[in-house]
């Protein structure tokens, strides 16, 4: 078989990248910058609207570009406006799953059973917010929850602070 026979097999890893815009003024990725996969998330997007439909297609294109073809994302259908049971995406297909994993999850599958947990930053964040919770879902040594990185990170309304003060 010739070199040019041999199909082109996808990176197994996580890539090095730091962040990158996926689609300008759009939304935010950040993946893990080591490739031992050892801490609890392995990455963190921020999508601008909770139409899945619109946010969706940008992350797993750019993600496939990374790890290959992604086959099956998981998220919690309540967190979005609408979940069709797949969708096309540069010519694959991609189905959604409605599982049980928060609002701030989002589970991507690559083939079989390989398995990537992204924390996903709501899209009414800060963007100083946005910055840190990405920047603790991506620590390599990372051990929290993702709920608990957006608790961290993301202050209360000045109103209700003041509500619970006086």
């Amino acid at each position: 078989m010739a070199d040019s026979d041999i199909p082109d097999t996808p990176p197994l890893l996580l890539p090095d990248a730091i962040h990158e815009a996926i689609k300008p003024g759009t939304a935010l990725l950040r993946l893990e910058t080591t490739r031992s996969r050892e801490g609890l998330l392995d990455g963190a997007w921020w999508p601008r609207t909770r139409d899945i439909e619109t946010e969706l297609p940008a992350l797993i294109s750019v993600l496939t570009g990374h790890l290959g073809p992604i086959t099956r994302v998981g998220v919690d259908a309540s967190a979005w406006n609408g979940l069709p049971t797949r969708l096309v995406i540069d010519g694959q297909v991609v189905h959604l799953d409605s599982d049980p994993v928060g609002d701030d999850t989002v589970l991507i599958t690559r083939g079989h059973n390989d398995h990537f947990a992204l924390l996903v930053v709501p899209p009414d964040t800060t963007a100083d917010a946005a910055r840190e919770a990405m920047a603790r879902a991506v620590d390599a040594d990372n051990i929290t929850q993702a709920a608990q990185i957006l608790v961290a990170t993301t202050s209360e309304p000045e109103d209700s602070a003041a509500d619970a003060a006086g």
